[in-house]
C-alpha cells in the first residue's frame, strides 16, 4: 500500500460524490480537479542586492518541499536598473502528491497563521476555474524560522483546477477546506 496524502483521500471519499451531486455530473471523470499549485514571488529589489532572490528561492523551497527557479527579466527598464535576463523573483510549479501536502498545510497551518484572519476572497477567480491569493508574509509558514528571515516578503498561490465554471472551481475548494470568506449580502 503506498502513502496517499490526507487531502487527496478527502477529495475522493468526500468531495468528488459531493460535487457530482450537487452539479449532476454523469460521469466521474466530469469532477472537476486540482491540477497544480503554483508559486511566485517577486524580489523587487534585487537589482540592488542579487542575494535576495537566492534567499526567496531557498525560503520557497523549504515551504514546498521542492526546489524553486530563479526567474528572469524579459526585458531591460532603464527606470528601474532592470537589465534583460537578470534575476528578479523565484517560482515553484507542485503537483500530485507535493501539491496536496502543500495545499494541506497552507490550509490548516499556514492560513490560521495570518495576523487578522478572517477568510479568504471568494472573488480571486479568473473566470476559468482557478484560483490565485496574495500572501503578504511568508513567516506563516512554520517552516520558516522567524529569527533568520532578514526581511519579510509576500508571494502569490495559484491554485489550477480543471473546472469549467468559477461556481464549480468554489465549490470544489470550499469541500476541500479553503476557508471563505462569509458573504453579506
Amino acid at each position: 500500500m503506498s502513502y496517499v496524502p490526507r487531502l487527496k483521500k478527502k477529495y475522493l471519499e468526500e468531495v468528488v460524490p459531493a460535487l457530482m451531486e450537487q452539479f449532476q455530473y454523469k460521469s466521474i471523470m466530469q469532477v472537476p480537479r486540482v491540477v497544480k499549485v503554483s508559486l511566485n514571488q517577486g524580489v523587487g529589489v534585487a537589482t540592488q542586492d542579487k542575494k535576495l532572490v537566492d534567499v526567496a528561492v531557498e525560503e520557497i523551497s523549504i515551504i514546498t518541499g521542492q526546489k524553486a527557479v530563479a526567474t528572469k527579466a524579459r526585458k531591460s527598464v532603464s527606470n528601474f536598473k532592470l537589465r534583460e535576463h537578470m534575476p528578479i523573483g523565484a517560482r515553484v510549479t507542485l503537483r500530485n502528491e507535493r501539491m496536496y501536502e502543500f495545499l494541506d498545510r497552507f490550509i490548516h497551518v499556514a492560513l490560521p497563521r495570518v495576523r487578522d484572519f478572517r477568510g479568504i476572497n471568494d472573488k480571486s477567480f479568473d473566470g476559468r476555474g482557478n484560483y490565485s491569493v496574495g500572501i503578504t508574509e511568508n513567516i506563516i509558514f512554520p517552516e520558516i524560522d522567524i529569527d533568520k528571515v532578514s526581511r519579510i516578503t509576500g508571494m502569490d498561490v495559484t491554485i489550477v483546477t480543471t473546472a469549467k465554471t468559477d461556481a464549480e472551481a468554489l465549490a470544489l475548494l470550499k469541500g476541500l477546506g479553503l476557508p471563505f470568506k462569509n458573504q453579506k449580502n
